[in-house]
């Protein structure tokens, strides 16, 4: 993809115990048939297994659906937790998702850390990497040839085909997260960006870019054209007014990021989430008035170089009116800001 910045909106889709899930399904199909009106540039649907306290759309039937309500936008399975699948069930229907889309998937990938969803599928901690990596050079391999024989430690492809092709060739972007230093190095090697994550703190992913470039030399890559992450976004028309109709709800999100293990993925010099959150808000989220909040998007760029940003404008149980509103002052005012700042 060109360097031009462009701007995404991801779709957690976790909903409280109580919610009317219907309600919601009406209500993601809103806020997506927005996007595609104000001109965002990309979708994303997160995954997670055994999502309680939430109730949670799946991501690969969620993709599908949204292929028809908003086909001016990338669609992004971002992330895939992949360690936990068989290659040829995800070649597959990924390939088939890219044919909906017309051509227009980006692929996540990364470990995953759950106990609960690596005991469900039948894995561990201690072999979650080394899955991950057969899984990914086999899904290649599946959309590139045209027969693939491949023993995997959990898996055997004998002459398994995959058709159709995706439309992209010779396969759908490939933006790998990571949140430990090692995991920085495998995104270098093994993709085709490192999709970096929206809980490090903005002076720990400075750190790790120079990780990054070092393994990209090393593997004799160049730096990518589409620098993508995540972040969690909230705009309006004042930083108090963002707080005071964001706030409770994110803040309720990462004390469960924090109960579901997430601070214990994060390197060692990050100051980790289990913090009050008023010390969480300073150097992860960007928050306040379309001002700020572009001068913020903008610093991150010339800091870090990112150039796809992925936001999260909604959290479980706020209000629906509260992120349409964000959604429309952000294309109204942050965008137009943060591509002539640049």
């Amino acid at each position: 993809m060109a360097k031009t910045f462009q701007f995404g909106l991801a779709l957690r889709t976790q909903y409280p115990m109580e919610a009317d899930i219907t309600q919601k399904f009406e209500d993601l199909l809103q806020v997506v048939r927005l996007a595609d009106e104000l001109g965002y540039d990309s979708l994303t649907k997160t995954s997670h297994y055994s999502t309680a306290p939430y109730q949670a759309f799946q991501q690969f039937p969620i993709l599908a659906r949204l292929s028809a309500e908003a086909p001016n936008l990338r669609l992004n399975a971002g992330i895939i937790l992949l360690s936990l699948h068989k290659p040829l069930d995800i070649a597959e229907q990924l390939a088939t998702i890219d044919v909906m889309c017309g051509g227009k998937l980006i692929v996540g990938a990364a470990l995953g850390y759950r106990e609960v969803e690596l005991k469900a599928f039948g894995t561990n901690r201690r072999e979650r990497a080394k899955r991950f990596e057969e899984n990914l050079i086999a899904i290649k391999r599946l959309w590139t040839e045209d027969s693939v024989d491949m023993v995997g430690s959990h898996f055997e492809l004998d002459g398994a085909t995959c058709l159709p092709k995706p439309l992209q060739n010779p396969h759908p972007p490939i933006w790998i997260g990571a949140n430990a230093d090692p995991a920085i190095e495998r995104a270098a090697r093994m993709g085709d960006c490192w999709y970096i994550n929206p809980h490090n703190e903005i002076s720990t992913v400075i750190r790790q870019m120079e990780i990054y470039k070092r393994a990209l030399d090393a593997a004799d890559k160049p730096f990518p054209d589409e620098l993508p992450m995540r972040r969690e976004v909230f705009v309006a028309p004042t930083k108090a007014e963002a707080l005071r109709l964001c706030g409770p709800y994110l803040a309720g999100k990462y004390e469960n990021y924090t109960d579901w293990g997430q601070s214990d993925e994060l390197p060692d010099d990050d100051s980790k989430l289990d913090q009050a959150f008023d010390e969480l808000i300073g150097d992860r989220f960007l928050l306040g008035s379309p001002d700020e909040v572009a001068e913020q998007i903008i610093d991150l760029h010339r800091k870090v170089g990112t150039n796809h940003l992925i936001m999260s404008m909604d959290w479980a149980g706020m209000p629906q009116e509260a992120t349409l509103d964000c959604m429309r002052l952000f294309a109204a005012e942050v965008a137009p800001k943060v591509k002539s700042g640049l």
